[in-house]
């Protein structure tokens, strides 16, 4: 019988969940407004339960008090049956964890370490890894890293032209959304065995952005770098950004290190551009012209990104995009595309509109798909593997 797997991706505000019986999603939902009035959002595909009311817990800024809301609603689903492991999305993995792995307190005192440099995601996280110890503490509870999936990649991309003692201590260029770009190279070996084994640039597009070169599965080289803020802006992360000036906002402005941190992960971006939403959606919608001088800015990075990850790889054979603008706004996707004849892209209008599988032309040297990435179940496959190879003793 396969394992019973909770999967939890663990934000400021917010849980996302998936239970799995094997590969069937059983139960997929998320819980948000932690911190004020969560509200439970729940769709059980096989029993056909729904769900979208307000969470009634005790202290609604606990993610263990959410999770504690939920297990009996999972409870009624699962029958009886026990959760064997939940897998955890943990967005730094560092120098050492390349590879899923299961929690104990040891890992957990590493992962700390690690919240400077991901403080938007990593430490929401691991208190979603606490909240789940407590409320499945016989369940394993396995980390997958969102950077383990550029661990091998070049060293030229992985450094800085700086003192090499800094590299030696860990300031290196990680890369970041691991878990959508090994979906993506999964599905296209299962499904484009010829698009995989060659050289593909994957734009991962949402509230988070990057963008990635890979080659046979290998990432070859990633916008992102040293944090999450690093490539292209984003829905309140600003993006590349000369280090000048954060000296001249220190030096000049006297800002210290949290107003420059809350400045440049909360206020920047879209949001910042704009002056009105961090949602591409409601830019795409205003009349208002810096929201238009925004979403300009924005394919103005992604179109010079793409230029970028095409010399990293010597060309291109394949271009993905996917994540929620990635996979949802045509716009974005035409926008990108238009006027790269010289590097082979030409997309389909009417197929672009469609939004679903290949929008290149036939005439297009280049293949354009859009694929709906899946970070959870990857989160699903990795712990289950895990279980499956190294069980724990009885």
């Amino acid at each position: 019988m396969a394992p019973i797997i909770l999967v939890l991706n663990s934000g400021s505000s917010s849980i996302k969940f998936s239970l799995y019986d094997g590969p069937t999603e059983q139960v997929t939902g998320q819980i948000s407004g932690l911190g004020a009035e969560p509200h439970l959002n729940l769709e059980a595909p096989l029993s056909g339960r729904q769900i979208d009311r307000a969470l009634d817990t005790s202290d609604g800024s606990s993610h263990g008090a959410a999770l504690a809301a939920l297990l009996p609603i999972l409870n009624e689903e699962l029958g009886g049956r026990p959760v064997a492991a939940v897998g955890h999305r943990v967005v730094h993995g560092g120098t050492k964890h390349d590879l899923p792995i299961r929690i104990t307190d040891v890992v957990m005192q590493e992962l700390r370490v690690l919240e400077p440099l991901a403080p938007l995601h990593q430490p929401h996280n691991l208190a979603g890894i606490e909240a789940a110890q407590e409320a499945f503490p016989e369940a394993d509870q396995v980390a997958c890293f969102d950077t383990a999936f550029h661990r091998k990649h070049p060293w030229v991309n992985d450094t800085f032209a700086l003192p090499r003692s800094f590299y030696d201590e860990g300031v290196r260029r990680y890369g970041f959304h691991g878990l959508s770009y090994e979906y993506i190279c999964e599905y296209l070996k299962q499904n484009a065995q010829d698009a995989y084994k060659g050289k593909v640039i994957v734009a991962h597009l949402g509230n988070g952005a990057s963008m990635c070169a890979i080659r046979a599965g290998q990432s070859i080289g990633s916008t992102m770098g040293f944090t999450a803020l690093d490539g292209l802006p984003m829905g309140t992360r600003c993006g590349q950004l000369d280090p000048g000036v954060i000296l001249y906002l220190m030096t000049t402005n006297g800002m210290s290190p949290d107003e420059i941190s809350d400045l440049l992960y909360k206020k920047s971006g879209l949001k910042g551009l704009s002056g009105i939403s961090q949602d591409m959606r409601a830019l795409s919608e205003s009349d208002d012209p810096r929201a238009a001088e925004a979403i300009e800015y924005y394919v103005f990075r992604v179109r010079r990104e793409l230029g970028a990850m095409a010399a990293v790889l010597s060309g291109v054979d394949t271009l993905v995009f996917t994540g929620g603008i990635g996979e949802n706004s045509a716009l974005i996707r035409e926008r990108v595309c238009t006027d790269q004849e010289w590097l082979g892209i030409q997309v389909d209008p009417a197929l672009n509109n469609a939004g679903d599988g290949a929008i290149s032309t036939q005439s297009s040297k280049v293949a354009v798909l859009v694929i709906p990435t899946n970070e959870e179940e990857m989160i699903r496959r990795h712990t289950e593997a895990l279980l499956t190879a190294s069980p724990v003793p009885a």
